[in-house]
Parts: structure tokens; C-alpha cells; sequence
């Protein structure tokens, strides 16, 4: 088997027919999938075992997280040359799979690739009818001078701007092709992704990882796939738009997305650069800080305890990364944009 798909599940029952049949119409054939679900509540086991008996499945009795589920599915299976990372909410065009893995093969610099991601929204009238749109949902991530990590052109209407094969930060966790040599070069205490994160923001870790290592990830614009959002986002905004977001963020997602944002920066960034380009991350930092301040001080408070809690943790992890980087301060800054 060259190709392990793996897919981690919460209550992703409205999401597994198109998902699934995407995969199964892929051209390339060499693969097979596993699904990892979190202790899903919504008949989601029962509906793959019946439907689709072909597919592996492990069911966990809580949920352990997203990391904690890839990690787990990687040492279960470990027979494989590639990981397809894969969210329940992403729709696979036919030849995707197939051209993901011939650039990967091309390369051995490779530890990733990325297709085009395009939007898909629900009907208003039938939310089971899924409608691709032209709407980007990333093109590869790019990491700010602040130190905010985008997706590459989300929200922007494709006309053809990323259309140029090119080497990216990384990839976001809902669609990204990895090298499992690579994933085993960058482990540390037994996990690719850091289960401290339980969820989100561990894709952002795990590509500043690779480029640690001296890994290339590379976007290949003619692989393309599909991709609900549920919150939009785009490079640009301005304080309102900042609040607006935060307000109609669930409180939980906050917690994580800014814990896991300061984890990120504590384990990977080179102090030296944080020195020289403290202006720019001060700013971004404290209109963070203030928006949680303002509209969820609790979340914003069990935030920070959490970090101070796990920092000791994260600084052993941080010797280990920095022990082993082959990425200088100065290179490091040429991903800052």
C-alpha cells in the first residue's frame, strides 16, 4: 500500500457520503482508508460499517483530539509511503490523489503537498446538497511578520492568481499529502502531531517543524478539492472585523486557537527573530489579547493558564526541535511576509 487516507471523525455523519465517494472515485488506486472516530454520538460507526465495509475504522471511547487521532492511526497502520491528511468536510476532484502523489514522488526534498482548496457551501433550501463555488479556501499557509499564519488567498474568487506551482510555509490539516519518512524525521516522544494541542493550530506547528528539518513543502495548483468552512477568514482585517470574528467564534475554539498560537511561537520561533521583529508582533499580540480581554476574559484567562501550565513541557520539546534544526534565524525571517 502506498497511500494511507485518514480521516478523524467527531459527529461527522453529514459529511462522510460526498467525502467518501470522492475518495473511492479517485483514479489513483493504490491506498486504503482509515477512519478514526472520536467518540461520535450521531450513528456515524453504524452508518460505515453498513455502507462502507472496506474502510478501517477505530473507535475511540472519548475524544482524544485531532492530534492524539492521526498519531494514533499512523502507528496502527505504519506500512505506507504517504499520509493523506483529510477532513470529513472535503470533497476530492477524481485525478487529486493521483497528481498529489506524483509531485511528492518527483521530489525527495518533499515532506509535503497541497492541492488548490476551493470553497464548498450548503443550499439553503437542502444543506444535504453540497455547491462548489470558485471561492479559495487556501492555496498553502503563510506565516505574517506578526506572526498570524493565513491561508493563502482564502475568500478570494479564483481567477487563476495562484495558479503557479511553488514552495509554501505548509499546509493546512484538512487536505495536505505527507511524506511518512518525513513525519517520522520530526517526531518527538513518539507523536508527529503534539497532542498537547488536542486541536487546531498542531498543522502550524508541524509545518514549522518540517522546515526545521530542512523539509520543502510544495503547493501543486492543478490538484484540486473542496472544503467547508465554518468560520471565513481572509488576510486582511481591521479591528471590527477582528471582534466580529472573536464574538461568533465558539468559546472553546478561542481557547485553543490562542493557547495553541503562543505553544507554536514557544516551540519553534528563534528568540533572535522575536527580538528584531518585536514591533510588528507586539501589535498583533496585544489586539489579540485585547479582544479576548474585552469579549471573553474567562477564555482568555484559562488560556494563559493552560500555556504556563504546559510551557515547561513545550521548552523540552523546543531543545530537542532546536537541537536538530537545520533552519537559521536569518532563513527563518524569509518565511515571515
Amino acid at each position: 500500500m502506498k497511500v494511507l487516507i485518514q480521516i478523524v471523525t467527531w459527529n461527522s455523519l453529514r459529511w462522510l457520503h460526498d467525502c467518501l465517494d470522492s475518495i473511492f472515485a479517485q483514479t489513483y488506486r493504490d491506498f486504503s482508508v482509515l477512519l478514526i472516530d472520536n467518540a461520535s454520538h450521531d450513528q456515524t460507526i453504524e452508518y460505515l460499517q453498513q455502507q462502507w465495509p472496506e474502510i478501517g475504522i477505530f473507535h475511540n471511547y472519548k475524544n482524544i483530539g485531532f492530534s492524539a487521532g492521526h498519531n494514533l492511526g499512523i502507528k496502527l497502520t505504519k506500512q505506507f509511503d504517504y499520509l493523506l491528511v483529510m477532513n470529513p468536510d472535503v470533497i476530492l476532484q477524481p485525478d487529486c490523489l493521483a497528481k498529489l502523489v506524483q509531485a511528492i514522488e518527483s521530489d525527495q526534498s518533499l515532506s509535503s503537498v497541497g492541492p488548490k482548496l476551493f470553497k464548498f457551501r450548503l443550499d439553503k433550501d437542502n444543506p444535504n446538497y453540497k455547491i462548489k463555488t470558485d471561492i479559495l479556501d487556501s492555496t498553502g499557509l503563510k506565516i505574517l511578520t506578526s506572526r498570524r499564519v493565513i491561508n493563502r488567498g482564502e475568500s478570494e474568487k479564483d481567477i487563476g492568481q495562484y495558479n503557479q506551482i511553488e514552495k509554501v510555509f505548509g499546509f493546512s490539516g484538512s487536505l495536505v499529502l505527507y511524506r511518512y519518512q518525513a513525519l517520522k524525521d520530526i517526531k518527538i516522544n513518539d507523536e508527529y502531531f503534539d497532542e498537547d494541542f488536542f486541536a487546531y493550530q498542531e498543522d502550524i506547528d508541524l509545518s514549522w517543524r518540517l522546515l526545521h528539518r530542512g523539509w520543502n513543502a510544495l503547493y501543486l495548483p492543478e490538484a484540486c478539492a473542496y472544503h467547508f468552512r465554518h468560520l471565513a477568514g481572509k488576510e486582511k482585517f481591521n479591528l471590527w472585523q477582528k471582534i466580529k470574528q472573536q464574538y461568533h467564534r465558539p468559546s472553546l475554539l478561542s481557547f485553543y486557537s490562542y493557547r495553541n498560537h503562543l505553544l507554536v511561537l514557544l516551540k519553534n520561533d528563534h528568540f533572535t527573530n522575536l527580538f528584531k521583529q518585536i514591533i510588528r508582533i507586539k501589535f498583533y499580540e496585544m489586539g489579540k489579547f485585547l479582544v479576548l480581554l474585552l469579549l471573553k476574559p474567562a477564555v482568555l484567562a484559562k488560556s494563559l493558564c493552560s500555556f504556563f501550565r504546559l510551557m515547561p513541557r513545550m521548552l523540552k520539546k523546543r531543545r530537542q526541535i532546536m537541537r536538530r534544526s537545520k533552519l537559521t534565524s536569518e532563513q527563518a525571517r524569509s518565511w515571515f511576509k
